[in-house]
């Protein structure tokens, strides 16, 4: 039996799109199920938009999400090299092979004459396709084109008679193409370099390639490839190929949109969990047996097979990533929230005197009231700023109601005298007051509320207070207390 090889083989064109990282992560948890090999391959022939940054931001992305590969670059392989860049002897060998088996040709039609062609066939209300002019030069005839200084394109001999293209797709089943609507198509650009179609299939069986998993936008390609691993008598790896993402709006996920991002280093910014990220992801386009959501990495490999994943297109749907993150933040140990959430606080305030024990109170007070961290600092302004009402009639009114200086003049006198300002004696504190006045519980809390923070809901009081320390809780009370005089 055959070893699981798959491969991930992005461009390193640009950011990395949430889209390709489904498709790793795809390829990968496929690999670990199967106790194969997962492959990374650096597409880079496009030497006008490749770079070696964008590469970088590939394997950062990558490293961020857990998804390692155990061959490619930065870990070598013995079927190296791994990017294309450095493969090109490897292709000119193979068209070569086609070039001498009749099977491949020097095309030297230029861009104008390609735009005319095809706009006569439009106009004729015909499929716009090369026509194969420069099927059957002469030799003479190429060494006079030649002679004109033009730089000849290669291009792939498709079939002159009609054949039936069969594809066994693991996702899709058996999908059928006609070999009538594939014209003679390029696999090396005027420049030397190899298109997609042809340095893919080359890759692909060179790295005995088991299964190819991608994005369903590929499928159109698929038949040029069997047509090139017919023509090297080579046997075809599996296909499958993954249902697009589709945003809110239905519409393929771009930055048109709307609430999505489309990039994956915009969820880490934001101070996404990478494990929430690659348990979101992997519900799109997959499911499990049952009505599960929530998994670590290592569930979903166990529970990960082809035949759960979807044909019909997947919905990125912003809100379940964010409940899905928000309870990741909530579960996940204290102190590593803590040391992710810093970096954020850092932006804003000044916390270089804070005790980590405030810190971790401080984080532990807020993270029921965030998705992602980026969200952090609006959640405790109330502590580092100023305070302002939401509504300060209404505050005023609230203040002014029976009863209610009782209870703050009670709780400042209290506070100054409390020996310990430490969360459990707060609690305590407020819990005599409650008992020891004539008063029930929302009429201590909601105005005390108010008082503290400016706001009608939030967190618990004893911790609100704890974290504003004895003087501003006593500052706020007092604030409060002006506000009715």
């Amino acid at each position: 039996m055959t070893d699981t090889r798959v491969r991930f083989a992005p461009s390193p064109t640009g950011q990395i799109h949430i889209g390709n990282i489904r498709t790793a992560l795809f390829n990968y948890l496929f690999a670990r199920k199967n106790d194969g090999q997962f492959i990374m391959r650096i597409e880079d022939t496009d030497q006008k938009r490749s770079t070696s940054e964008f590469e970088e931001i590939i394997h950062r992305e990558m490293d961020w999400l857990g998804l390692d590969w155990d061959e490619g670059p930065q870990v070598g392989g013995e079927f190296g090299p791994y990017r294309q860049s450095e493969r090109l002897d490897i292709y000119e060998e193979y068209v070569q092979e086609l070039l001498d088996k009749d099977l491949a040709y020097r095309c030297y039609c230029t861009p104008e004459e390609l735009e005319e062609m095809r706009e006569e066939q439009i106009a004729n209300d015909e499929a716009p396709r090369y026509d194969g002019r420069c099927r059957n030069l002469t030799e003479e005839e190429r060494k006079e084109l030649e002679a004109e200084g033009r730089e000849p394109v290669i291009r792939f001999k498709s079939p002159l008679e009609e054949e039936e293209i069969i594809i066994n797709d693991l996702v899709h089943g058996e999908v059928s193409f006609s070999s009538d609507v594939i014209d003679d198509f390029v696999i090396v650009k005027s420049d030397g370099m190899p298109t997609y179609n042809f340095a893919v299939v080359i890759d692909d069986h060179l790295m005995e390639i088991t299964e190819v998993i991608r994005g369903e936008d590929h499928l159109s390609n698929t038949p040029k490839q069997k047509l090139l691993y017919q023509a090297f008598g080579w046997e075809s790896p599996n296909f499958a190929h993954l249902p697009m993402i589709l945003g809110s709006d239905r519409s393929k996920l771009s930055k048109r949109s709307g609430e999505a991002y489309v990039y994956v280093s915009e969820y880490r910014k934001k101070g996404y969990l990478p494990e929430a990220v690659v348990n979101f992801l992997s519900l799109l386009g997959w499911s499990p047996s049952d009505d599960e959501e929530i998994f670590s990495k290592a569930e979903i490999v166990e529970r990960f097979s082809m035949d759960r994943v979807n044909k019909s297109a997947a919905v990125f749907d912003v809100e379940k990533l964010d409940w899905m993150n928000g309870l990741y933040i909530r579960n996940k140990d204290l102190e590593t929230v803590v040391d992710l959430a810093v970096p954020y606080l850092e932006e804003e305030y000044d916390i270089e005197d804070e005790s980590r024990e405030w810190l971790e109170l401080l984080v532990a007070t807020v993270r029921e009231s965030i998705d992602y961290l980026a969200q952090i600092n609006d959640e405790v302004a109330v502590f580092f700023e100023d305070l302002e009402y939401e509504d300060e009639e209404e505050a005023r009114e609230t203040f002014a109601e029976e009863k209610v200086d009782l209870v703050l003049e009670t709780l400042r006198d209290r506070s100054q005298e409390l020996e310990n300002w430490e969360k459990q004696d707060i609690r305590a504190m407020m819990n005599q007051i409650i008992s020891d006045l004539p008063v029930g519980g929302r009429l201590f809390f909601h105005p005390v509320r108010i008082a503290l923070t400016g706001e009608e809901s939030g967190p618990a009081l004893f911790d609100v207070a704890a974290l504003l320390g004895r003087e501003e809780t006593i500052n706020r009370l007092n604030q409060a207390l002006d506000l009715i005089k």
